[in-house]
């Protein structure tokens, strides 16, 4: 049986009245169908109640990217720029759903905006509009790009620390280590790192791209870039998913043989 893999969804407007809808980007879906090998489950943006219920039920979650933007209130930074988008039910679910995730062993694999999340359901903060801070780069795919490759150009290389666990889950493939190109879409990224949050990889600015989780109990995994896009091509993305893949497949036989699961208590 696969495991069952929880995708995280947006609040988006849909059709000519705008009405909010819950959704999560098609290519979440195939690549837990494809690579991971699992049976892909849509959570809904719908509180802490329902995501503490679904995460008792689920082998691995996958915190996906996102337009919006996590809102300010949750790691004490200055309020966003006027039309930047925001996802208050999402950050109402999917922050309290990271840390009893990260505390119960669920393997877990933030993407982009999920990763951002990662940072902040930790203790850490944002920085907001990287393009416009000195000395910072424009971390988004080259606008000369084709429609065709606009998301999976690669927009700039990242460094990768030796000996970390991105370094082992890349063990035996060919690549450069001090410069993995990535293709990348955001403007947010990790400020101030979590205290738990141990930096994996950096873009030439400095910026963190890719982490894992101190003492973290299973495979807890974040990437700023987008794997989702390339894993096809792109023997790094395809590792990723693999890996995330084993892990849950892990989890979910660790489950049926008795291991259990502890419904984390609410927050007060």
């Amino acid at each position: 049986m696969r495991p069952l893999i929880g995708i995280s969804c947006c609040v988006k407007p849909f059709g000519p009245t705008g009405m909010p809808n819950h959704a999560a980007s098609d290519h979440y879906v195939r690549v837990v169908l494809g690579p991971v090998g699992g049976m892909p489950v849509l959570l809904p943006a719908a509180g802490e109640d329902v995501s503490r219920e679904l995460l008792s039920r689920l082998d691995g979650l996958l915190l996906t990217g996102s337009r919006s933007n996590v809102c300010p209130v949750y790691y004490d930074g200055p309020c966003h720029a006027e039309g930047t988008p925001e996802d208050p039910a999402r950050d109402a679910t999917t922050l309290p759903l990271i840390r009893a995730a990260v505390s119960e062993g669920v393997p877990l694999l933030a993407i982009c905006r999920g990763f951002q999340e990662l940072n902040v359901a930790l203790g850490g903060s944002l920085d907001q509009r990287i393009q416009d801070l000195d000395g910072r780069m424009d971390h988004s795919t080259p606008s000369d790009q084709t429609l065709s490759r606009v998301k999976t150009g690669k927009a700039h290389p990242v460094r990768v620390a030796p000996g970390s666990g991105l370094a082992r889950l890349w063990a035996g493939l060919d690549y450069d280590p001090l410069a993995v190109p990535v293709n990348s879409l955001h403007n947010q990224g990790v400020a101030r790192a979590a205290p738990r949050l141990r930096p994996e990889a950096w873009a030439p600015d400095g910026t963190i791209e890719a982490a894992s989780i101190d003492g973290a109990p299973g495979f807890a995994v974040g990437v700023q870039w987008h794997p989702e896009y390339d894993w096809e091509r792109d023997a790094l993305s395809r590792r990723i998913f693999d890996r995330f893949g084993e892990a849950a497949l892990s989890f979910a036989a660790r489950r049926a043989a008795g291991g259990g699961f502890a419904l984390p208590a609410a927050a007060e």
